[in-house]
C-alpha cells in the first residue's frame, strides 16, 4: 500500500492512489518543491525518501493497524503558496506536516503551523531562524546554516584561503551565509569580498577575482542560473586556474550539476549531510531509494525517510493527537540512516534540533565525476 496522495499542481485535495482519506488512515502534509522555480531534483529525492518511508511503515502494519499516508503539495520554492497549503491540509486533519527543502518556504510554513498549532517537522532546510519566536510545534533534521557553515569555513581556512569571494544573490538564506562565513572568517584571519550578482555579468566576475587577489570563489546563488555561468566563465580563465570554486549550500549533489557542467562540475566542495559510512539501515535504504530513483539517493532522499521515521515512532507512542505529537519532541529516539535522532534546544535557534546530523565537504572526483570524495568532516 503506498498510502500517498500527491498534488504537484495546486494545493487542492486529490484522490487517493493509497489508504483514502476517509478517517482510517494517519495523515500527514508533506511539502516539497516539485516544479519550478524551486529545485526539482531536490524535490524529487526528498518526495522518495518520504514515499519510501510511508510504504514501509505501512508494509510493517501502519500505525497501530491504521495505515500511514501523506499528502503531497508541491511548494514551487513560493512561500505563499507554502502558507496556503499548510492552511489547506491543516483543514483536511492532518496530524503533522513534513518536509520542505527551500528555507525560505520552510520558515513560512514554519511560521503557519506555529500559528495554526500543527507538527512541523522540517526535513531539509537549515536557516537558523525558522520562527521568529521559540515554538514547540516545529522541529527540524538538517543542521541550522550556522553549524555547517562554520564547519564549511574551517575547511576553506585550513586550504589555505584567506580572501574568499562570495558571488551572492539578494536572499534571506544567501544574506545569512554571508554573514555566517564573515563572522567566522574574520576572527582568523579570512576576508569575505561580496560579489553582487544583480550588478555582475558571469563574466565580470573573473576581472572582479584578478582585482581582489581572491584565491576562492563560494556560489552563493541560485541554481542552474547564475551558478553554472558563473562556474563555465571562472574555469575558462586562465588567470583563474588556481582559484578553489565551492559551493556551500550543496549546488553539486545533484546529477543535474554534473550534466549541465561536464568536467566543470568537480572539484567543486559542498555540505552534504551523510556519515562516512552507512549503517546496515542506512545502507539498506540507500539501495532502495536508487531503486527508487534509478540514480544515487542524495543526502536529502536521507532526509525525507528520516522524516517519517521519526513521525511514524512518534505517532506509534503518542497517538495521533497534535499537541501530544508537538509535545514529544524532546523523548524523540530513533535510530535513523545516518545515526540516532534526538532533538534539543540549541542556543540562538528557535525550533527542536537535531544537534548534529553528519556533516561532511565532499567534491565530485576529477577522475570520476560519479564518486564523492570526503575532503572534511565536522
Amino acid at each position: 500500500m503506498s498510502g500517498v496522495v500527491t498534488n504537484a499542481p495546486s494545493p487542492t485535495p486529490s484522490s487517493s492512489s493509497g489508504a483514502e482519506a476517509d478517517g482510517t488512515s494517519v495523515r500527514i502534509g508533506a511539502l516539497v518543491p516539485l516544479s519550478r522555480p524551486g529545485w526539482v531534483e531536490a524535490g524529487r529525492h526528498l518526495l522518495a525518501g518520504l514515499e519510501l518511508a510511508v510504504s514501509e511503515v505501512n508494509d510493517a502494519g501502519g500505525i497501530v493497524g491504521r495505515p500511514l499516508e501523506l499528502e503531497v503539495r508541491d511548494t514551487a520554492a513560493d512561500p505563499r503558496r507554502a502558507e496556503a497549503a499548510v492552511d489547506e491540509l491543516a483543514r483536511r486533519g492532518v496530524v503533522a506536516l513534513a518536509g520542505e527543502y527551500h528555507s525560505v518556504v520552510a520558515q513560512a510554513a514554519a511560521a503557519r503551523a506555529d500559528a495554526l498549532g500543527l507538527p512541523f517537522l522540517c526535513s531539509s532546510a537549515v536557516l537558523d531562524t525558522l520562527t521568529e519566536q521559540p515554538t514547540p510545534w516545529v522541529a527540524r533534521l538538517a543542521p541550522a546554516q550556522s553549524h555547517g557553515w562554520q564547519i564549511y569555513a574551517d575547511f576553506v581556512l585550513a586550504a589555505g584561503h584567506r580572501r574568499i569571494a562570495v558571488a551572492t544573490e539578494p536572499s534571506v538564506y544567501w544574506r545569512s551565509g554571508t554573514r555566517i562565513l564573515r563572522d567566522y572568517l574574520a576572527p582568523r584571519g579570512g576576508t569575505v569580498i561580496e560579489l553582487d550578482m544583480r550588478a555582475l555579468a558571469p563574466t565580470a566576475v573573473c576581472e572582479e577575482l584578478v582585482d581582489q587577489g581572491a584565491t576562492a570563489l563560494l556560489l552563493l546563488v541560485g541554481h542552474p542560473e547564475p551558478d553554472v555561468s558563473i562556474v563555465q566563465s571562472v574555469r575558462r580563465d586562465q588567470r583563474l586556474a588556481e582559484i578553489m570554486i565551492g559551493a556551500p549550500a550543496g549546488q553539486p549533489e545533484f546529477a543535474e550539476w554534473a550534466t549541465l557542467l561536464g568536467d566543470d562540475s568537480t572539484a567543486v566542495p559542498f555540505l552534504r549531510y551523510l556519515p562516512e559510512r552507512l549503517s546496515p539501515l542506512g545502507a539498506r535504504v540507500a539501495a532502495a531509494l536508487r531503486e527508487r530513483l534509478a540514480e544515487a539517493p542524495s543526502f536529502v532522499a536521507f532526509e525525507g525517510y528520516d522524516t517519517v521515521a521519526v513521525l511514524a515512532d512518534a505517532l506509534r507512542t503518542h497517538g495521533a493527537d497534535r499537541a501530544r505529537l508537538a509535545g514529544c519532541w524532546p523523548r524523540v529516539a530513533v535510530e535513523g540512516t545516518r545515526g540516532q535522532i534526538r532533538f534539543s534546544r540549541m542556543p540562538d535557534i528557535s525550533v527542536w534540533q537535531w544537534a548534529w546530523p553528519p556533516v561532511q565537504v565532499v567534491d565530485r572526483d576529477p577522475a570520476e565525476p560519479g564518486r564523492f570524495r570526503v575532503l572534511h568532516s565536522g
